[in-house]
C-alpha cells in the first residue's frame, strides 16, 4: 500500500535571475528631483518533475527622474517544492499563496540590497498579501480566462 501522507517541503531556494541597469548613470545622479518608484510583482508557477514544483516571484522596480531611467533593477527569487497526496483543492492555494509568501522575503532582501550596492537608498518592498492577490486573481481569471497572476504597486 502506498503511503498517502501529505508532503510539503522546500527542496531549495535560490535566486534565479537578477539585473541593475542605470542607461542614465552618471548624469543622472546629479538630479535633486524626487524620483517616482513604480513596483511590479508577478508570480509564476511550474511542474518540475512528479511532485515537483518550481514557483517564482518576480519583483520589477522602475525608478525614474521626470521621464528618464534613473535605475532598474528586475529580481526573480524562485523556490523548488515538494508537494504529494495533497488534495487537488487545496493544491492552488498552496502553490499560489504559501510557496510565494516563504520565497517573498528572500527577494525584499535581495532588491534592497542591489539598490543599497548599486548606491541608492534601499528599495524596502512592502508586505504582500498572497491570499488576497490569489483571491482578485481568481476572480480576475473567471471574468476573462486566464491563469496569470500580477499585483503592482506604486510608491513614491
Amino acid at each position: 500500500m502506498a503511503d498517502e501522507t501529505p508532503v510539503f517541503q522546500i527542496q531549495r531556494m535560490y535566486l534565479k535571475d537578477l539585473s541593475l541597469e542605470q542607461p542614465n548613470s552618471p548624469a543622472i545622479l546629479l538630479e535633486q528631483t524626487q524620483p517616482q518608484v513604480d513596483i511590479n510583482l508577478g508570480m509564476a508557477a511550474a511542474p518540475v518533475a512528479d511532485g515537483i514544483f518550481e514557483v517564482t516571484v518576480t519583483a520589477t522596480v522602475t525608478t525614474k527622474v521626470g521621464d528618464k531611467v534613473l535605475f532598474l533593477v528586475e529580481a526573480k527569487q524562485a523556490g523548488i517544492f515538494e508537494i504529494r497526496n495533497v488534495p487537488e483543492e487545496q493544491m492552488q492555494g498552496i502553490i499560489s499563496i504559501v510557496c510565494p509568501q516563504m520565497i517573498y522575503p528572500y527577494l525584499r532582501a535581495i532588491v534592497s540590497d542591489v539598490c543599497t550596492r548599486a548606491g541608492f537608498p534601499p528599495i524596502l518592498l512592502t508586505e504582500v498579501n498572497f491570499q488576497a492577490m490569489f483571491e482578485a486573481q481568481q476572480a480576475q481569471a473567471a471574468a476573462q480566462g486566464n491563469g496569470e497572476s500580477r499585483i503592482i504597486t506604486n510608491a513614491n
